[in-house]
């Protein structure tokens, strides 16, 4: 059963499951106060069917005829967490994509943002007057962290506690319906960032309607949700039409599973494979496909591969692993979990399988770590040098911009966009954004305040940052991570704007590079450290140089036969570098002489002859 406000033409059934109480009523609260008992329905669900309800309408539920409580499958929170929930009408919004098939996963160019922290005025609203922006880069996918209502105006979006509600100060239902319509007249698909292992502290209600949590597990965020215990049913349901929900309601084309490591269950059938299942039985009945990618550190393969193979069936994963082994190529750092990388031959590895750690010891885990995904196919991966939380969960926020220099930042570039995978981009990376993005929250607890500013100063300390914490209750430190529009039209931002564009042009025009198959990607060191990528499809093949080293370096012969043109080198004056030293042309059996931190791209003349020399 469905939880929540069916309105249709002033007629509203209310939907509310507590199979622990013995007594609940209905309590309207505006624009008229009335008070209506509810019908016990079968497996603990209450409902009740009023007339003359409208959109206006706001109420609460009374628990056991005392306890006022917002709806826990509320549409809206005008007030806030603590406040009444009001009925939305959905069919008013006049939508404009009955047309729209979406873009398949294979062919999506992903951005990242935060609604609060993209613009000055952090709304929906203003994200449209920037799409055409974002579309003009070659951005075809924008990726928008959670919108679940929280308490405040400003947080990361991971402590919501409505996860039907779109938050109030963005721009509520309306707002996000309106800033995915645009999306789709620009042919720009649209995915939502959900969280489906915790809720947040502040306004979470939940445990007063039902066992919605257990104590048989703990994750980092506190009480697990309870996806395998007695009364787990309807707990599962709940969260399974959460995401058919932001699919039907919103015309929402993928959802990204945040973090479900959290996601505990012991079931036979694990939560992510009912929830894949559902939505793939939604994509057939509407005649295209929606989406599932799913964020986890477990490195386990299982949950990407297809139900008949055993897997759970999410159509992608995010590649922590790729990440890693850029990141700390390109900055040097070693501490915390970047102690299990920092050699080519895990860059090496990511490109050529997915995941580095696929059954070996990590240091930083004390244990053997992941297993294979070699035989899972590139577009079951989504790759990136930055995102939200590998910015800013750093003790000040920093962007990649800040670390490395300006030929690593196209360096690190050209690994995502020319890598056999799906590319992400964090907001402000295409131009090599320098304001930081911090972690924010705006609770009204003065005790969780505290908690959270000490536990954040314990996570840092796995990794040695002591100096320049950031208060993530202050204003300050949510008005230091908006982003900086101006800088796009600035010297070397500009640059590295430009050479974006570029690569996602080549990305799409190039065969080799738009087939994600990683059978037809050939990844090895050369010579100096230079790592070698060759890619291809039918008669098109390319070959990226990669040197992420400090100083220039030679290499011998590459490849036994066939002739190469440069098509792109990260270092040329064009972008800003100290001048290329890779000629125009290679020959077969010919070495070359590789700029520091940069890349290259050639494309063969000849296809008849490709074997590399080991």
């Amino acid at each position: 059963m469905i939880t929540g406000v069916n309105y249709q033409d002033k007629i509203s059934e209310f939907v509310v499951w507590a199979p622990l109480l013995g007594k609940i009523s209905l309590k309207i609260t505006a624009p008229l106060q009335r008070v209506v008992p509810m019908q016990r329905a079968q497996r603990g669900y209450w409902r009740v069917t009023l007339e003359g309800i409208g959109p206006e309408t706001q109420y609460v539920y009374l628990l056991g005829g005392d306890r006022e409580r917002p709806d826990p499958a509320s549409h809206f929170q005008p007030g806030g967490v603590h406040q009444a929930s009001r009925v939305v009408s959905h069919g008013e919004f006049a939508w404009s994509d009955s047309d729209w098939q979406g873009v398949a996963l294979s062919e999506m160019i992903m951005y990242e943002l935060h609604i609060g922290a993209f613009t000055p005025d952090g709304t929906f609203e203003a994200v449209v007057s920037r799409l055409d922006e974002i579309k003009e880069t070659g951005i075809n996918a924008i990726e928008i962290m959670p919108v679940a209502q929280f308490p405040g105006e400003r947080n990361w979006g991971y402590d919501g506690v409505y996860p039907y509600a779109v938050q109030n100060s963005y721009g509520g239902p309306n707002g996000l319906k309106h800033l995915v319509n645009e999306c789709h007249k620009r042919g720009m698909a649209v995915i939502l960032d959900v969280v489906y292992n915790h809720l947040g502290p502040e306004g979470n209600y939940l445990r007063d309607f039902g066992p919605y949590f257990t104590d048989h597990y703990r994750t980092p965020w506190g009480e697990a949700i309870n996806f395998d215990g007695p009364y787990s049913n309807e707990v599962r349901n709940y969260f399974i039409e959460n995401a058919i929900f932001w699919f039907d309601y919103y015309h929402i084309d993928a959802l990204r599973l945040d973090a479900v490591h959290g996601i505990y269950d012991m079931s036979a059938k694990h939560f992510l494979a009912e929830l894949a299942e559902r939505v793939e039985e939604y994509s057939s009945d509407r005649g295209r496909k929606y989406y599932l990618i799913a964020e986890s550190d477990l490195n386990n393969s299982l949950m990407a591969r297809p139900r008949d193979m055993g897997g759970y069936g999410v159509d992608a994963l995010w590649c922590d692993d790729f990440h890693h082994s850029l990141h700390t190529l390109l900055s040097g750092e070693r501490n915390g979990y970047y102690a299990d990388f920092g050699q080519t031959r895990h860059f090496i590895k990511s490109l050529q399988e997915g995941f580095v750690y696929s059954g070996e010891f990590s240091e930083f885990r004390k244990k053997n770590h992941g297993n294979s995904s070699k035989d899972l196919p590139g577009d079951h991966f989504v790759v990136f040098s930055q995102n939200h939380d590998q910015v800013g969960n750093r003790m000040r926020g920093e962007r990649l911009s800040s670390l490395v220099s300006f030929e690593s930042l196209k360096l690190a570039a050209g690994a995502v966009l020319l890598s056999p995978y799906i590319p992400l981009l964090f907001m402000g990376e295409e131009y090599g954004e320098t304001a930081p993005f911090l972690y924010f929250v705006s609770h009204s607890d003065r005790d969780l305040i505290e908690g959270i500013r000490e536990g954040r100063k314990k996570e840092f300390e796995r990794f040695g940052w002591k100096q320049g914490f950031h208060d993530p209750q202050g204003i300050g430190t949510y008005l230091e991570s908006r982003l900086q529009w101006d800088r796009r039209h600035e010297g070397d931002h500009t640059v590295l704007l430009d050479l974006y564009r570029e690569l996602i042009k080549l990305r799409r025009e190039m065969k080799a590079l738009s087939q994600l198959d990683k059978a037809s990607c050939d990844v090895w060191e050369g010579e100096g450290g230079i790592v070698f990528m060759r890619r291809w499809a039918g008669d098109n093949h390319v070959m990226a140089l990669f040197n992420f080293t400090r100083s220039d370096m030679e290499t011998g012969p590459i490849l036994r036969a066939g002739g190469w043109n440069k098509v792109m080198d990260s270092s040329d004056t064009i972008w800003q570098g100290p001048g290329a030293l890779l000629p125009g042309q290679i020959k077969q059996d010919e070495g070359v002489k590789m700029r520091a931190e940069s890349f290259a791209l050639y494309q063969m003349r000849d296809p008849g002859g490709h074997k590399r020399i080991s």
